[in-house]
């Protein structure tokens, strides 16, 4: 046992709401008793992935004594609780996240097969306002009233392909980074529109990788907050491009 970097939670600030929770790639955290706590010193390994996905401020790094990372014990937990059939792949992306990467910009490459028909196939913009940034939008814009809202994180139209025809046509679109962003500058944004423009409904889009759960929560605690009750249906797209995912919140 040493004294080194490891996850601490103050209870008084954490409300319980679990976006920490899939940002752990090594499953170190749980909520219990309606509190995010560390289930055991040696699951954290000390980087801080979930760091900057706790809309209270709840989790730091702290440094104290504790017993040393390990990652056979880590692979062993997920395997047991069937969270690691894929135990190779998390392995490399813990390999991957002391590089300093995270799960969502691990490295990979999709191999494309080049349809003739794609390239000769022009599609019109379906895009109704601008600007479409969260930070830039004003709670105010008349676009926004009685409108379709749709949230969007900013990688899914890269990785969706018909993204303009499935789901902005007809919709109101703000765009933003869960991973680079403030998500509580996104819940009070969210929640000012949901609260000033009476919505028809809201759509919200991310993809598969952990630390875009950060825009879906965003969009959830806006609208708590606003006091409407208005369901908020959230679509995730994979990394290849497909729609793997519908529910709502």
């Amino acid at each position: 046992m040493a004294v080194r970097k490891i996850v601490s939670i103050d209870e008084s600030k954490c409300n319980g709401c679990g976006l920490c929770i899939p940002n752990c790639a090594e499953g170190a955290l749980a909520i219990i008793d309606g509190k995010a706590k560390l289930v055991k010193d040696l699951y954290c390994d000390g980087l801080g992935a979930c760091l900057g996905h706790c809309p209270q401020d709840a989790i730091t790094i702290t440094e104290r004594e504790a017993v040393d990372f390990d990652q056979e014990a880590v692979e062993k937990m997920l395997k047991e609780k069937n969270i690691g059939e894929k135990h190779v792949e998390h392995k490399e992306t813990h390999e991957h996240m002391h590089e300093g990467g995270c799960p969502g910009s691990r490295m990979r490459m999709m191999q494309r097969r080049e349809v003739e028909d794609d390239v000769n196939i022009k599609q019109t913009s379906k895009l109704r306002q601008w600007p479409v940034q969260l930070q830039l939008v004003p709670a105010s814009a008349p676009y926004f009233k009685n409108a379709d809202l749709l949230v969007t994180a900013d990688c899914v139209p890269f990785a969706y392909a018909n993204y303009h025809n499935d789901f902005l046509k007809g919709k109101v679109v703000v765009v933003g980074c869960p991973k680079l962003d403030d998500t509580r500058y996104y819940a009070e944004k969210l929640g000012d529109i949901i609260k000033s423009n009476d919505l028809e409904s809201i759509t919200v889009l991310r993809m598969e990788v952990p630390c875009c759960s950060g825009i879906a929560q965003a969009a959830k605690i806006g609208r708590d907050n606003s006091g409407i009750n208005i369901p908020i249906k959230v679509v995730t797209i994979s990394i290849e491009g497909e729609v793997i995912k519908r529910e709502y919140i």
